[in-house]
């Protein structure tokens, strides 16, 4: 058993193993080592030299530095992280001693061959305060090199915070980033910014426009619900429109403005969509899928083959909403395929800890691209005393999906695969009612673990009709029984299942005689800590004729990203084990179904440490 932490004041032990940093070599070339660990944000409190020295010092590296494209940036701009301190939890790590807030994802844009992630961030505590805006870079999604800080709040019109914004990217190459800020007195306005040298590939610098504020609150809008500009999409017309979200009462709603400059902006008569009692509406997100392609499309785009997605965080429940439909040019709104399952009463991005998100154009690999934020689930305490709090999920990228025609599908990027090592195969596996199977795979810490299962036919079939209201998050979890489910994998589990986190599949049959398919997280007993959240999450999952019931699950320590159906819908957990941790965390199959039995395929990778750099003046 791993020992505890030290530290005494922390109500779970939760003490990761620092990663050897020959796992970290620098190289050039699809052969360099690398290990994957979330996204944090953190200053360097050593000198980079210091750092190169040290590690130069101990370390054999067997590759060739890094080798950046001719964009200007050299190879010794990059500065190795150093180990994460042993006290901070999980690989998700800030390296530094400091208290640190990582919040919304800000402006994510594809620049010069650079991934360019800006984040919300409180450099001064792991609570809200302070906001400024972060700023990282990357070639691959993967390896993330943080740069110095994008924008301050340094004048009135965002004294109290540089907020939440969005990037465009001009016909002719010109960048204009819109943002909120709050004022001096509380007020939301939107500010506008631009790189101070575009043949900067890294965009380090940025201009905030002097005229700024370049918008306020309209009349009947409150100075405290008016926030989160899109990015702008094109109209056939040559002008530029964004859209905002606010509240009237209660009705969560979303402004359309419109621009040729970015500085100068017109209010259109009509607002693009509202609805009732679903209170503020903010880091609204709206762009087109495709209906027939499987490529992502730029925000501009429209046509009789697309369908428009919008998409809004409810300030109410703190949660991220969708809907499809269609978007009218001609009077600027937009109009849900199916009100029942309209923006704030139907589907969600991620059933779990997902907020706040943002897609992006990849105009590189065309596809769009969603970033989620990742919120805690223990208490600020704890966030404080580890130096800490929030952090970014795997990038996703969004389609429309061609088979249901109801729903999108979110999938990790391809290039989360290039850190897959160490495969393992389990095939057919029978799991018959109320037992559980462990797997034979090393520590299951850091793991990609694809599964399919098969209901035995004759249980499908003499399954009789049920009046059965199953909801995941009202059940009891993995541990109610049905006739089919749950069954599914338990996740960072230790031996003697103390500790475990199932994500599972629970099928019932409707009075009309079909099956409907739940997809739940049972975080009641994922640790035996007592001041994290426990919840159970989950939903519906469309599940076609014909289809294997499928599942793939990221495990990073203290998250846990899961997919169902390719990513029809999607679960994000944050989890602290305190013994199921390291070489005693370990994977399982269950099935804890009353009558049928289940067939499992599951094929599991290690999942290497990613590495991160800093860049160095």
């Amino acid at each position: 058993m791993v020992e505890s932490s030290s530290d005494s004041t922390l109500p779970y032990s939760y003490a990761p193993l620092a990663p050897s940093h020959d796992q970290c070599n620098i190289g050039s070339g699809d052969d360099k080592q690398q290990r994957r660990r979330s996204l944090k944000i953190g200053v360097l409190i050593f000198s980079g030299l210091m750092i190169c020295a040290l590690i130069v010092s101990f370390l054999d590296y067997n590759n060739q530095p890094i080798v950046v494209d001719n964009d200007g940036v050299k190879p010794n701009d990059y500065k190795l992280s150093r180990p994460p301190p042993e006290n901070l939890a999980g690989v998700e790590v800030v390296p530094g001693s400091e208290e640190l807030l990582f919040k919304v994802t800000r402006g994510p844009l594809y620049y010069n061959g650079w991934y360019h992630f800006f984040y919300q961030y409180n450099p001064e505590g792991a609570v809200w305060g302070n906001i400024v805006w972060g700023h990282a870079v990357s070639k691959d999604l993967i390896q993330w090199i943080h740069l110095p800080i994008a924008m301050v709040a340094d004048r009135w019109y965002d004294f109290n915070g540089v907020w939440t914004g969005s990037a465009t990217i001009l016909p002719d190459g010109q960048i204009m980033m819109l943002y909120t800020g709050s004022t001096n007195e509380s007020v939301q306005v939107q500010n506008l910014a631009y790189p101070a040298n575009l043949s900067d590939p890294l965009l380090l610098e940025w201009v905030k426009y002097p005229g700024n504020p370049v918008l306020v609150p309209p009349p009947g809008i409150g100075k405290l619900d008016f926030r989160d500009p899109t990015t702008a999409w094109l109209t056939s017309e040559g002008k530029w429109r964004i859209t905002i979200g606010s509240k009237i009462n209660k009705t969560g709603i979303s402004l359309v403005y419109e621009t040729t400059d970015f500085k100068n902006f017109e209010l259109l008569d009509n607002i693009l969509h509202a609805v009732p009692t679903t209170g503020m509406w903010e880091c609204v997100d709206f762009y087109p899928v495709s209906l027939t392609d499987t490529n992502g499309l730029d925000t501009s785009i429209n046509g009789p083959l697309v369908k428009h997605v919008l998409k809004a965080s409810m300030d109410d429940d703190r949660n991220d909403y969708y809907a499809l439909g269609t978007y009218s040019e001609a009077n600027g709104t937009w109009v849900p395929d199916n009100g029942a399952i309209d923006v704030g009463i139907g589907l969600r991005y991620d059933y779990g800890r997902f907020y706040a998100s943002k897609t992006f154009y990849d105009q590189e690999k065309k596809r769009r691209i969603l970033w989620g934020w990742i919120t805690e689930g223990d208490s600020e305490a704890a966030d404080v005393k580890k130096g800490w709090a929030s952090l970014q999920g795997i990038p996703r990228t969004v389609l429309y999906d061609q088979k249901t025609k109801t729903n999108l599908v979110q999938w990790p990027v391809e290039e989360l695969e290039t850190l897959r090592h160490n495969s393992k195969e389990f095939d057919r596996i029978e799991v018959t009612a109320g037992s559980v199977v462990q797997l034979d795979v090393s520590s299951a810490t850091e793991m990609d673990i694809t599964a399919e299962f098969d209901i035995e036919k004759e249980a499908l079939e003499s399954l009789p009709v049920t009046g059965e209201k199953y909801s995941c998050p009202a059940s009891k979890g993995a541990a109610q029984r049905g006739a089919l489910g749950p069954f599914g994998l338990l996740v960072l589990a230790d031996n003697d299942l103390s500790e475990q986190t199932p994500i599972y599949f629970y099928v019932v049959k409707t009075s009309s005689g079909n099956f409907k398919t739940f997809f739940c997280t049972d975080l009641s007993r994922s640790s035996i800590a007592t001041d994290v959240a426990k919840d159970i999450l989950g939903s519906t999952v469309p599940v076609l004729k014909g289809e294997k019931l499928s599942m793939r699950i990221l495990v990073d320590h203290s998250i846990v990203e899961a997919f169902a159906q390719g990513g029809r819908t999607c679960i994000t957990s944050r989890v602290y084990p305190t013994q199921a941790i390291y070489k005693d965390a370990k994977l399982y199959l269950f099935n804890n179904a009353t009558e049928a039995s289940v067939t499992a395929s599951v094929k599991t990778w290690q999942i290497i440490f990613a590495c991160e750099f800093y860049y160095s003046i």
